[in-house]
């Protein structure tokens, strides 16, 4: 049960921090469901360099790690770029446009991976970049602790990172006077207009946060699953995963924490109770419910919740400076 718990940390703060991304587009009325393609934007280009970095200079993984969340932070920025000035400048259907993205970008980094590690590094046309293992740490004595002490145990670094920005931008989100703008162009973007605010740079500036941190998600789960980027592998539907978190959560950030520790608790527990003698995964039934379960239950939570979450009032609302 212990690896239960740190591994809910491990695989459910990342996903935490794509979905706050996703809560700083959506507040200020852009709807992303770009999420799963900006992870997979900033992981390609975070693994990129990792990979130059540890060939250039000889550093572990675990030193160059933070180098290659800095520059998964940038990937994600730049190609959220392409979604907000879609959705934002040219009046782009915010749906169709996130749904594009994704398409892009996972057919975009396949490509660009294989092409760089055939005619750049010279190792044949795979489709992986071998990023290495995140360093980790346990926490002596409280990680003795029966059950709770799992949450002490194996802590990966990036966890960290995650924790500090959250809080960021849990005080940029609710009390400084750009996270008040912020919610005011979502909703109600005419009277946020009226009082002086450019709605436009708002928005805009939104997306790319979004893109920021669903990048600086991305590399920390590359670094948790399969430490390597694999373009086949990567894009399983985590971004989705987090939209249905913040959701949810209704668009608010420490109800999503929740949302997201319990979604990937249920991943978890499953895989330890289908470890256990007497459960027979080798039934295709079987092995497929127990894969399926944290996506079932996201349905089930949905479906009991959802109508109840109030979005932002002018979430997917292409904002028109004109009407009053």
């Amino acid at each position: 049960m212990n690896t239960v718990l740190s591994s809910t940390l491990a695989f459910g703060l990342p996903l935490f921090i794509i979905a706050i991304g996703g809560i700083f587009s959506e507040r200020s009325g852009v709807t992303n469901l770009a999420l799963e393609g900006f992870m997979g934007a900033g992981a390609f280009t975070g693994a990129l360099f990792a990979v130059i970095i540890m060939s250039k200079t000889g550093w572990s993984s675990a030193n160059v790690m933070w180098f290659a969340i800095l520059f998964a932070a940038l990937g994600g920025a730049i190609f959220s770029a392409i979604h907000a000035v879609l959705c934002v400048y040219l009046r782009a259907d915010m749906v169709i446009s996130g749904v594009v993205m994704n398409i892009l970008s996972t057919a975009l980094t396949a490509f660009l991976v294989t092409t760089i590690n055939e005619k750049a590094f010279k190792i044949g046309a795979t489709g992986k970049f071998h990023i290495g293992v995140a360093g980790k740490f346990t926490i002596p004595g409280i990680s003795k602790i029966p059950f709770l002490g799992g949450l002490f145990t194996d802590i990966y670094y990036y966890e960290l990172l995650i924790i500090v920005l959250a809080i960021i931008m849990y005080v940029l989100l609710y009390k400084t006077r750009y996270g008040l703008r912020l919610r005011a162009c979502g909703e109600f973007p005419q009277a946020a207009d009226s009082a002086g605010v450019n709605v436009y740079h708002i928005r805009f500036s939104a997306v790319l946060i979004s893109g920021a941190l669903s990048g600086i998600g991305g590399m920390c789960l590359a670094y948790y699953l399969i430490t390597q980027f694999d373009a086949n592998l990567f894009y399983l539907g985590y971004g989705y995963l987090s939209i249905s978190a913040l959701i949810f959560g209704s668009w608010k950030i420490l109800p999503t924490l929740g949302a997201c520790l319990l979604f990937s608790f249920v991943k978890y527990f499953a895989l330890w109770f289908a470890s256990l003698p007497g459960i027979n995964l080798s039934s295709v039934v079987t092995s497929t419910v127990f894969q399926a379960l944290p996506y079932i239950i996201t349905l089930v939570a949905l479906i009991f919740f959802s109508k109840s979450n109030a979005s932002p009032g002018a979430l997917g609302e292409i904002y028109d400076k004109g009407k009053r």
